[in-house]
């Protein structure tokens, strides 16, 4: 009996190794460590192709990579999933509750970009504080120092209503009264009900000097032109006042409290 309990334990394993004699698995692959069968076992298939030498192929060079993203160039950008119009515009020229009045929001959309209020370079020998009307591009700058400036999209006079020279703004108003000049009245009779006689025009949304108005003096003399703001959006860029300088409402708001006291004016 006890003879057979240790045979068949050396039985059982002798049939085991004998069945696994087939197999490798006992015996260490020395070759796996060979880097020729490395490459040869893991090189893809799609680098040699038939009739293709992979030596002769040249890389595809690399794309460089933009910088910049001009996201609201234009109003018509393609970019998916991004907005056409820029929000910060939306934000500088949305409602805006303003004393007794609600300014209602510009289309920016429809306002060429150029136009908007934006700070840019701009060099210039005029001290900080000194508002430049550019008649022949249609912008006004407020200018910074350091080479900076505020610069805003205007409305101007039609030829021979123009208005140049070096003056002062005298004196700034909120919400002003609109009185026509006498010339004005006598080439334009339907505003004579608003002539000085009568009082002007009371501040309001339709008021054509909009929310504020800044007077220009030369020598100690009104000059009678103007800065002030506009309800009519689409005149900003073109020549259609009557001499003075027009610019959307938000923008003359932004302009008035940044233009110092008495500071100096060149319309160019």
């Amino acid at each position: 009996m006890n003879f057979l309990r240790r045979v068949f334990p050396i039985a059982g394993l002798v049939i085991v190794v004998a069945s696994l004699s087939g197999c490798n698995i006992l015996i260490p692959d020395v070759a796996a460590d060979s880097p020729a069968r490395f490459v040869q076992e893991t090189s893809p298939v799609f680098y040699q192709p038939p009739g293709v030498d992979p030596r002769r192929v040249r890389p595809i060079p690399d794309q460089p990579v933009p910088q910049t993203r001009e996201l609201y160039k234009t109003q018509f950008h393609q970019t998916f999933g991004l907005p056409v119009t820029n929000p910060v515009h939306m934000a500088m020229y949305g409602e805006l509750r303003d004393e007794d009045f609600t300014l209602p929001s510009i289309p920016v959309s429809r306002v060429q970009p150029q136009f908007l209020r934006q700070e840019v370079d701009y060099q210039t020998t005029e001290r900080p504080g000194t508002v430049i009307v550019d008649t022949k591009a249609r912008f006004l700058y407020l200018v910074e120092g350091n080479g900076k400036a505020m610069r805003y999209g205007v409305g101007l006079g039609r030829d021979g209503y123009a208005w140049s020279g070096r003056g002062v703004i005298q004196w700034k108003q909120k919400w002003p009264r609109w009185t026509p000049p006498v010339e004005m009245v006598s080439r334009q009779p339907e505003v004579r009900p608003f002539a000085a006689e009568n009082g002007g025009m009371n501040p309001g949304l339709q008021n054509p000097l909009g929310a504020r108005a800044m007077y220009i003096f030369k020598g100690g003399q009104d000059t009678l032109y103007r800065i002030h703001g506009t309800p009519d959006w689409q005149s900003i860029g073109k020549a259609t006042s009557s001499g003075c300088v027009r610019m959307l409402n938000q923008d003359v708001i932004d302009l008035y409290d940044r233009v110092p006291a008495k500071a100096e004016i060149v319309v160019m």
